[in-house]
């Protein structure tokens, strides 16, 4: 084991307050979530409704992929995430000002989360983008591993803390969600080290267009190769959005069953990154991440073709482990292999894709659910996110050959 796995991340003064950071500000997005999805469908009674919000939350990262990373590259990373996070918790507090005086409607709801999304737009990929610079490139697996596990952490108790605090109203829970947007942006007032990003090819007027980021991505097999997989396995294999369907018809498990079959992925996935933050990944990078993401593919079809509430719940866990270890290993390539001149532009692409991914996903599964049938549509996307591993690692054999997370 190397010197740097040896050592606690957690001793980076910096990284931890990083970790406390993505903590609170995950754990304020997941209890809006919850908040503004029960309230509108109180109000309107409308699945459709719930699908606006969804697309209003994502159009601002598409209206805003250009600009956020050009900010991102151009401006001190931690500033900009502050500001993010300003605008983040203003919106969550003056929802929580309309719910206590009666005046907030679905309209302001809608245009609230369309806010939101905009400062997550801006926040995100600087957030992204700040972690490298906050350790060496030896420590950054383990630093991505930590950091996901607050995320994945965030995502276990997040909803359970919304829906309790709901009980007390929602504007309850966006008034709570409001004060640890503001604790993370005290948090990040406090993180020493990070420095305006410089322009090392300042020579170079390319280098500074709002292109640069995609023209990047496109030119590096590496980095491409790993957010396209990414964009295309989450794409075919996500099945999250039909968990109800899944829960009532196949294994007749209940709405209780079905909170615990939301939490089983975020669970395998917490688990895979506390073991990966003890023992990084340090050779055969390429070929782990791809396997990461074949047992991805392997465990969604077993989730499809199961009728068995334990082993659907088993074949959950192993698909949030498995893409965990995917994630972080494609999210180190990627921060490794950018330039810090160029990373707030390409972590705004990676955001992007990641983002696209997940809504497409969503649709996807929902479109071939109606079309196939639920068993074949789920079955139908395992088999494709293994297809893609084969193509992937025949189209940017760079990536499945790369050996150490640093160094090539």
């Amino acid at each position: 084991m190397t010197a740097s796995a040896s050592t606690p991340i957690f001793a980076n003064r910096d990284v931890a307050l990083y970790w406390c950071v993505r903590l609170c500000s995950m754990l304020a997005f997941q209890m809006l979530a919850v908040a503004v999805g029960w309230q509108v469908y109180e109000l309107t009674d409308s699945a459709l409704a719930l699908g606006y919000v969804g697309l209003a939350g994502f159009m601002p990262a598409v209206l805003l992929v250009l600009v956020a990373g050009q900010v991102a590259d151009r401006f001190d990373r931690r500033r900009v995430v502050q500001a993010g996070h300003v605008l983040e918790g203003l919106v969550a507090l003056v929802l929580a000002l309309g719910c206590f005086q009666g005046w907030l409607d679905v309209t302001g709801i809608f245009v609230g989360v369309f806010v939101l999304g905009i400062g997550k737009a801006f926040a995100a990929p600087s957030l992204s983008a700040l972690l490298p610079v906050l350790v060496t490139p030896a420590e950054l697996p383990q630093a991505v591993s930590v950091t996901s596990a607050a995320t994945q952490s965030a995502v276990i108790l997040g909803p359970a803390l919304g829906g309790f605090i709901y009980l007390a109203g929602p504007g309850a829970v966006y008034a709570v969600g409001g004060l640890l947007f503001a604790a993370s942006v005290a948090l990040l007032g406090v993180i020493r080290r990070p420095q305006a990003p410089t322009i090392a090819v300042a020579d170079d007027p390319e280098a500074k267009s709002v292109f640069a980021g995609i023209r990047y991505v496109r030119s590096q097999p590496v980095v491409f190769g790993a957010i396209s997989l990414d964009l295309f396995a989450v794409l075919l294999g996500g099945a999250t959005a039909i968990l109800p369907i899944i829960a009532r018809d196949l294994v007749h498990a209940g709405p209780i069953g079905l909170g615990f079959m939301r939490s089983a992925p975020a669970a395998g996935a917490l688990a895979i990154s506390f073991w990966l933050a003890r023992r990084p990944i340090e050779r055969q990078a390429g070929r782990v991440m791809f396997a990461g993401v074949a047992v991805f593919g392997l465990a969604t079809i077993v989730l499809g073709l199961s009728t068995s509430f334990v082993l659907s719940m088993i074949a959950l866990l192993v698909l949030g482990a498995a893409d965990m270890l995917s994630v972080v290993i494609r999210a180190s390539l990627v921060q490794l292999e950018t330039p810090d001149a160029y990373r707030g532009r390409v972590n705004a692409v990676n955001y992007l894709f990641i983002g696209a991914s997940n809504q497409l996903g969503e649709f996807r599964s929902g479109v071939t659910a109606a079309w196939m049938g639920l068993v074949p549509s789920i079955v139908f996307g395992g088999v494709g996110t293994l297809v893609c591993v084969l193509l992937w690692m025949k189209w940017f054999p760079a990536l499945a050959e790369r050996d150490r997370l640093t160094g090539g």
